[in-house]
């Protein structure tokens, strides 16, 4: 699904907590969980049906509008979202972000 500009539309699901982009019968997502005033970014995911358009940072990007827009700071767990930001400086520069705060040890890692 594409907007009438030609761009992927981005569709946030709070109540699956996830950015979502869906096509036919794929998805790729950016699972999220919203910690008060933290957007915490977790997981990128975009099969290969899908891959290729840019999608992953499309998500981020919608991450990034979301928490613009409601005064969020992003924490980026996802090793995607966290490469796509440092990649995206003039994106990053417009939020808050926790560059710091890292995912809790998984227990047997």
């Amino acid at each position: 699904m594409t907007t009438a500009a030609g761009e992927p539309q981005i569709i946030d699901s709070p109540a699956e907590n996830r950015f979502v982009y869906q096509d036919g019968g794929a998805e790729a997502e950016l699972l999220y969980h919203l910690n008060g005033t933290r957007l915490v970014l977790i997981h990128t995911e975009v099969p290969d049906a899908l891959s290729g358009r840019g999608l992953g940072g499309r998500l981020v990007r919608a991450a990034v509008d979301r928490a613009r827009r409601q005064g969020l700071t992003i924490v980026p767990w996802c090793p995607f979202a966290r490469r796509w930001l440092q990649e995206h400086e003039d994106v990053a520069s417009s939020v808050s972000i926790d560059w710091d705060t890292r995912p809790p040890e998984q227990p047997g890692s």
